[in-house]
């Protein structure tokens, strides 16, 4: 078992999932671990074998392990190598270093606080590039900027990337016990030969060739409390690897996500296939999870439609019909029977007694 004052570093691997294992991660991050180890001048075979990769495999750009070959070859260089940043910047990172990280945040009272001091804590390891938490409208974007290409000539780059952002946002879901999906993901370099490997990685659209590499989610998630304390964080450390945005199903702004589509497009959000296709899920899925978190979207709907109703009838001089379908209902018959149900009358009574 770890020591937890020596903890297990929360380098991401890519996309840990609670169902059966698939081989989606791409072999170019088993290479760039190869390209760490000559950097040191070792051999990788060890860290291969205990995640029974066949080294074979190294030269086949095409090929792909599954999440627990990720973890334990991924882990196993860790700690063989004694950097935690697995070559990426130019001096190596020693064990427990992300830990400490995670450590020193864990007292922030809410989440927008905790990834403030995560991603200033980061520049008193490395130089090699700074994190920040930036304001952009309604998004909250996670900004990873580069000051000197990682390892060297730039190979590891990609790997650095995706890892160190994958890195922060399941430690952000840990801190909150929650899930929360990205808006966009977006790179500074090309598109990669195994780009569609970032539909696992990322939620959400990505973009490569981008101006920032960036994650970006709803910015009231910075707003909720940090719901883990220190018995949590040493018990989560002794296995730290997996932690990661999948396993959470629970997304504790749903609700309210779900109401605000109501409200701003009332046109795509028709039926829950349109909703959940906006929210990046399932239809079944967002059924799910909106009833264990005690609530139906039928009844968010009615709550939505009500309200957006009232607002039209009272501030508007827009016909019976028109406020129907911009409150979001299929025609003006159905409308006036829910507006009944409502109130006991009509949308003409209500308004001329208002």
């Amino acid at each position: 078992m770890a020591n937890p004052h020596h903890p297990t570093p929360l380098a991401p691997t890519p996309a840990a999932h609670p169902r059966p294992a698939r081989a989606a991660t791409p072999m170019a991050f088993v290479q760039a671990i190869a390209q760490a180890y000559a950097q040191q001048g070792k051999s990788p075979a060890q860290a291969l074998a205990l995640a029974q990769i066949a080294p074979a495999l190294l030269t086949d750009a095409g090929a792909r392990i599954t999440t627990a070959q990720m973890e334990a070859v991924s882990g196993a260089a860790m700690r063989e190598l004694n950097d935690e940043a697995l070559g990426w910047f130019a001096r190596p990172l020693p064990w427990g270093s992300y830990g400490l990280l995670a450590r020193a945040s864990l007292s922030a009272p809410t989440l927008g606080l905790a990834l403030k001091r995560w991603c200033r804590h980061h520049g008193l390891l490395t130089r090699d590039i700074t994190l920040a938490v930036q304001l952009q409208g309604d998004d909250a974007a996670i900004v990873l900027t580069e000051h000197r290409p990682p390892g060297g000539d730039g190979s590891l780059r990609e790997f650095c990337s995706v890892s160190v952002l994958r890195n922060v946002h399941g430690l952000a879901c840990w801190f909150v016990d929650s899930r929360i999906p990205l808006r966009s993901a977006s790179f500074c370099f090309n598109a990669p030969p195994h780009a569609n490997a970032y539909g696992v990685l990322f939620d959400g659209p990505t973009r490569f060739t981008a101006e920032q590499t960036a994650i970006r989610f709803d910015a009231r998630y910075l707003d909720l409390a940090v719901k883990r304390d220190e018995t949590a964080m040493n018990q989560m450390l002794q296995r730290a690897l997996p932690i990661q945005v999948r396993p959470y199903r629970r997304d504790r702004l749903l609700v309210q996500r779900v109401r605000q589509l109501l409200l701003t497009q009332p046109q795509d959000t028709r039926n829950a296939d349109d909703l959940a296709a906006l929210l990046h899920t399932s239809a079944r899925s967002l059924h799910r999870q909106l009833q264990e978190e005690g609530a139906t979207l039928q009844a968010l709907k009615d709550e939505v439609r009500r309200e957006r109703t009232m607002a039209l009838l009272q501030r508007t001089s827009k016909p019976v019909k028109q406020v129907a379908e911009a409150a979001g209902f299929q025609n003006e018959k159905s409308f006036i029977r829910a507006f009944k149900g409502w109130t006991g009358m009509t949308p003409g009574e209500w308004r001329g007694k208002t």
